[in-house]
């Protein structure tokens, strides 16, 4: 599994990453999570409200700071 956050690195995306993190490591699942801040990558997946969570290639979430437990949902989707 391959979870990405989309952003510029403003504050919001930091948390974000923690939170994905967290919740991977909370889950117990062997996925890595990488941070994406290149522009066109993010407007590649139309996002254009970042911060945004992809997990497997699919957009879950935009344009907040998700919590552990709401990124746990997308995890499990």
């Amino acid at each position: 599994m391959k979870v990405e956050i989309l952003g510029p690195g403003c504050p919001r995306c930091e948390n974000l990453l923690e939170n994905a993190q967290k919740a991977v490591e909370e889950l117990g699942l062997d996925a890595e999570v990488v941070k994406v801040t290149e522009m066109g990558k993010i407007m590649a997946y139309g996002v254009m409200s970042p911060p945004a969570v992809v997990v497997d290639g699919k957009v879950k979430g935009t344009g907040r700071l998700f919590s552990v437990e709401e990124i746990k949902r997308f995890l499990k989707e």
